[in-house]
């Protein structure tokens, strides 16, 4: 044979070798192929081609190993398995840019399934091999080396603590600032994802400086950017109060406000997280939020939203409401109780209308005139036909009746009780009898209109236990009255009358 033949057969090999990688990477983006590719045994035939002696081999074998253990938990663990991951993170070291990227894509792949899997990733010593990569020239490999760390810390605060040992916080901080945005996006994420778990892990996020340069971004005009930096910042607040007051005393507000009216629903839903983590902490960063509008700007964001993300909304109003009499009252001003009112009906969520319940009990537990604001909204009613529900979940049942415990003790506006007194079960009726028996010694056009609505007659209905604190309310009701009236509108009087009718004999 000759040279020319054997070249010849040399390239034939090559070329198969590149059509066959080239298309299992394309058979691997369409999920109807995957069993079919994992029943061939592709991960075997794979695995000795990134070993290939031409680069554009090796980097579409490991662009296929990913895409396919990107796929499921199954085809991730056989990556592990068949030690697929040493060979990967040795050539991450040695290899070009192209075949970098490839490999920590593969990494990504791997980790993300499940807390396991990305532990095996770093027991193969990935960790330190994707942090050098964050120090490469080309950003496209630090995307992806940043991309793979994240998805190891997501899982847990070991794994995350891991990250933050092999060093990789300040080389992330450090990828925040390249012009690039794709990358700052990705080392958002990762510094979002290892701040979350735990205040150590936030603190050491914030030692690098990082809220600094977060915060430089509030108002970039990328959305996914801006998602990813709303959601670092709320990840560090969450903790704790000092780091809630270092996110604020970034200065990010009132210019955050303006992100309420982003396009991005995402957008809009991490700011609101992000203000009712530092609203949730201290009545001074509540007060703060107030200050600068922050209230009066998330009424109007739920107005304007639908679904989950109302949810952060409604739980920082109730989170603000919580702190005081004052701070309530700032909701109420800002007209925050008919929106929640409308929330409440309007959305299907059950862990939804849960968390507005939750936000009404807060607003309305402090003074009359906090839950005279509720009352009027008509929302006490929702509140009892949610907790009588037998279809409605636990957790709404529970929300629901200690809302109704916190305003109803509070609530004088007699008008909005009323309705309740022919609804309530006996735990939540006794706190409705136990106000009018407050309000009526001391309201003598309540007593009348008391007697004229048919409240008078449905108290005497009520079946009561001698000696109960609901008699007493009952007994308590019926001395503001003659005893005549009383007797009047007590179940059976009619007949009793009708027997002295038959009895009377006309002189």
């Amino acid at each position: 044979m000759s040279q020319r033949q054997v070249l010849q057969v040399f390239e034939q090999y090559q070329k198969s070798r590149t059509q066959f990688v080239q298309t299992i990477a394309e058979l691997a983006t369409r999920p109807q192929n995957i069993e079919t590719l994992q029943n061939a045994g592709v991960m075997s035939l794979l695995r000795p081609l990134l070993l290939d002696v031409v680069p554009t081999i090796q980097q579409t074998a490991a662009l296929a190993l990913g895409r396919l253990a990107s796929y499921n938990e199954d085809l991730a663990e056989a990556v592990v398995k068949g030690d697929i991951l040493p060979q990967l993170i040795y050539s991450l070291a040695e290899q070009n840019r192209f075949y970098k990227k490839a490999a920590a894509f593969v990494l990504r792949a791997v980790a993300k399934h499940s807390p396991a899997l990305a532990q095996a990733v770093v027991d193969c010593g990935a960790l330190d091999a994707l942090v050098i990569s964050l120090e490469e020239f080309d950003p496209d490999v630090k995307e992806a080396a940043a991309w793979a760390l994240g998805y190891i810390a997501r899982h847990n605060a070991n794994l995350s603590q891991e990250v933050v040992d092999a060093g990789a916080v300040p080389l992330l901080v450090l990828c925040i600032q390249e012009p690039e945005v794709a990358l700052k996006r990705i080392a958002a994420s990762a510094v979002s994802d290892i701040a979350k778990h735990s205040p150590e892990l936030a603190q050491t996020v914030v030692d690098t400086g990082a809220i600094a340069h977060l915060a430089q971004m509030i108002l970039n005009p990328d959305a996914k950017l801006k998602r990813q930096v709303f959601s670092a910042l709320s990840q560090i607040s969450k903790h704790s109060v000092d780091l809630a007051e270092m996110v604020v005393e970034a200065e990010i507000f009132p210019a955050v406000l303006a992100c309420l009216r982003d396009p991005d629903e995402y957008v809009r839903k991490n700011v609101t997280t992000l203000m009712r983590e530092i609203t949730k902490h201290t009545p001074e960063l509540s007060q703060m939020i107030v200050n600068t509008g922050g209230v009066a700007a998330v009424i109007d964001y739920l107005g304007d939203s639908r679904g989950n993300v109302r949810l952060p909304g409604i739980m920082m109003l109730g989170y603000v409401a919580a702190h005081s009499e004052n701070l309530a009252m700032a909701v109420i001003v800002s007209k925050g109780v008919p929106q929640l009112a409308i929330c409440l009906s309007e959305e299907p969520e059950e862990h939804i209308k849960a968390a507005t319940a939750w936000a009404f009990g807060q607003i309305g537990r402090h003074t009359p005139e906090h839950a005279r604001a509720v009352a009027t909204a008509n929302v006490l009613p929702n509140l009892l036909a949610l907790y009588m529900d037998t279809d409605s979940s636990e957790d709404l049942q529970v929300k629901a009746k200690k809302a109704l415990k916190s305003i109803l003790p509070k609530c004088n506006y007699l008008p909005a009780l009323e309705p309740l007194l022919y609804e309530a079960p006996s735990n939540i009726l006794k706190h409705v009898v136990c106000q009018f028996s407050k309000v009526l010694p001391r309201d003598s056009k309540a007593r009348r209109l008391f007697v004229t609505s048919g409240g008078l007659k449905k108290v005497q209905e009520i079946k009561a236990d001698p000696g109960s604190a609901l008699q007493e309310y009952i007994n308590s009701i019926n001395s503001c009255y003659p005893e005549e009236i009383v007797r009047y509108y007590s179940p059976g009087y009619s007949e009793t009358l009708l027997e002295r009718v038959e009895k009377y004999q006309p002189v």
